[in-house]
Parts: C-alpha cells; sequence; structure tokens
C-alpha cells in the first residue's frame, strides 16, 4: 500500500467527532477565561486557567483551519458556517485567511514564492549578498524572542486585521469580522470591566504565542525541503518540507493535532482529530522522523536555507560564510 492510498482510509468526516471538538473547545475558551477573570486574585489559580485559555484558542484556530479546507464537517455548508463562528475568537477572518492558506499549500516548499509561508527564510546566497542593514533586520526578525512575542502580537492583532489579499478575497467580510471582534470586547468590557479584557488579552497572547512557535516548527527544521522550479517536487515539499512534532498524546489533542503536519500536508482531506491515527498506522517504511521538543527548542537556531547543502543552517560565524557572490561576468 502506498502512502495516498494509506491516507485516503481517513478522510471521511464525522459529525460527531468534528462537533465534539467544535463545541467542546468553545466550552473549555469560556470556561477557562471565566475562572482567569473572576479569581484574578489567586495568581495559582489565574495562571493556569489563562494557560488552558490560550491553548482553548489555539484550537480552536485550527479548527478553523480545517474549515478552511472544507476537512473538519461534513459538507462544505457546515464547514463554511463553522468557518465564520470561530472567525472572532480565532482573530483570522475566514474567507481571506482560507484563501492565503490555499496559497501556502500550493507553494510549500517554493523558493520562488516564500511570500505565501507564514514564517519568511533568506537563503544563505541571499544573507551573503545582503547589507548590514537587510542583515540586521532579519537577524531581529528572526531573534526567537522577537519572533515569538512580538510575532504573536503584530500577527494576531495588527495584521490580521487586514491580511495579505484582502481586497482581493474581501474587503466586506475582513470589515465585519474587525467590527464583531470589537463588539466582543465590548461585552467582555461590560460584564468584567478592564480586567476582563486585560485578562483576555494577555491570555490570548499567550496563545498566539504557541501558534507562532508551532508554526515556525511547521516548516523550519534542520533537514526541511525548499527548492526551485522545475525541480521542486510537491510530494516531496509537503512530507519532507513539513514537521510531524513529537510532544505526547495529550499536547497532540490540546493543539487538535496540528503537530502532524507532514501528512495534513500531503493529504489535507483528513479532518484533524484522525491525524494521529492515521500518522501512527502508517508502515515501518512509510513512518517520518519525528522531532522531539529538544530538537524543536534547537531548530530556532537555524535560520538560512542553504541550497547546497540543502539543509537549514545557522547564521554564518563571524567571517565565514558573507563572501560576495561572483559576478555574472
Amino acid at each position: 500500500m502506498d502512502l495516498r492510498t494509506h491516507t485516503r482510509q481517513f478522510v471521511e468526516k464525522d459529525n460527531k467527532l468534528a462537533s465534539l471538538n467544535f463545541f467542546g473547545t468553545f466550552v473549555v475558551y469560556f470556561a477557562s477565561l471565566y475562572v482567569a477573570i473572576t479569581q484574578v486574585q489567586l495568581w495559582y489559580v489565574l495562571l493556569p486557567a489563562c494557560i488552558v485559555h490560550g491553548f482553548a484558542a489555539v484550537r480552536l484556530y485550527v479548527l478553523q483551519h480545517d474549515t478552511g479546507h472544507h476537512s473538519l464537517f461534513a459538507t462544505r455548508q457546515q464547514n463554511e458556517l463553522a468557518g465564520h463562528a470561530l472567525s472572532p475568537f480565532t482573530f483570522a477572518p475566514f474567507e481571506v485567511m482560507k484563501q492565503n492558506h490555499n496559497l501556502h499549500h500550493s507553494n510549500v516548499g517554493n523558493l520562488e514564492h516564500r511570500e505565501t509561508g507564514e514564517i519568511h527564510t533568506m537563503t544563505l546566497r541571499e544573507w551573503n549578498a545582503a547589507g548590514f542593514w537587510k542583515r540586521l533586520q532579519y537577524r531581529l526578525y528572526r531573534n526567537p524572542f522577537v519572533l515569538v512575542p512580538l510575532g504573536a502580537l503584530y500577527t494576531y492583532f495588527i495584521r490580521y486585521r487586514w491580511p495579505k489579499n484582502t481586497t482581493q478575497f474581501g474587503i466586506k467580510g475582513v470589515l465585519l469580522h474587525n467590527l464583531t471582534i470589537l463588539a466582543f470586547i465590548g461585552i467582555l468590557y461590560a460584564l468584567a470591566g478592564w480586567t476582563g479584557v486585560l485578562v483576555w488579552f494577555g491570555a490570548s497572547l499567550f496563545g498566539g504565542m504557541v501558534g507562532v512557535f508551532l508554526v515556525y516548527l511547521q516548516h523550519n527544521f534542520e533537514d526541511t525541503y525548499w527548492d526551485r522550479r522545475p525541480d521542486l517536487d510537491p510530494q516531496v515539499a509537503a512530507l519532507q518540507g513539513s514537521s510531524c512534532l513529537d510532544f505526547g498524546w495529550f499536547f497532540d489533542m490540546a493543539v487538535a493535532w496540528i503537530t502532524l503536519h507532514d501528512v495534513h500536508h500531503f493529504n489535507a482531506r483528513i479532518p484533524c482529530y484522525k491525524l494521529r491515527r492515521c500518522h501512527y498506522s502508517l508502515p515501518e517504511n512509510m513512518a517520518p522522523r519525528r522531532i522531539k521538543f529538544p530538537e524543536a527548542l534547537a531548530a530556532l537556531n537555524l535560520k538560512l536555507w542553504d541550497e547546497e547543502q540543502r539543509r537549514l543552517v545557522p547564521f554564518p560565524k563571524s567571517g565565514q560564510g558573507v563572501q560576495p557572490l561572483p559576478s555574472a561576468g
């Protein structure tokens, strides 16, 4: 049995499981927020509640991601309705983000279309040719203490208010989405004042940081895959260019199995609640390498794609790898 045949066994949707994940995650999202706000003076209750709320927010984002692929519920209409309903709590306007994510899938691993990816990666050749300011800008951008917290703040709270391609895929939807978020914040303020708003914001920012960390790891690890057309192999890009994170069953469940990103990129029709079963039932000869947590942390030191070695590498040490490129003549 080949991999395509294997994954096709898991594409059937189950509305009971989809509903359990959809409504169950909302219950956890609002319950944890309620506990955090009402017990704000007890830090040993507040912090765990905020962490749970942040992971629930990540989970809602992943479920919306599945609705964009029409892979959560059984019908297109059910997925579209669920995607729009999730939108105010993920900060991601559904229609525009769905279209942008489809562009990402169609160009994964393509060095000529890195603008469709979530985390920008320079090649070593581009780094060697870059000037001081461009290198400094990229160094700051790829610093994990900038990329993760500030990246989460910028991406989810600022950039998603007007995502790329908004004028192409739906201005009205984005404006309505933003108004809905404002209405939610207004209701939160009316019920719990600034305490409620700030607790929600802090927990949401934590969730955004978890999201950015996962997005980084999905395509940024040492033996990932990048290439240029016509040599680019979409199947290899989907499998080798996307990670499988092995942080344990509970973590997989907490983030709606987005950790199994290689199988998802190979067949986006598989609903998230079947990804783990699909992945761990792979025959031994098909099983990909799984990234443990220590290796995932180490991957934050990988900054540049080396086209000759075909792997992600750290910044060159002082005086190494910074020679000017030979002229075309």
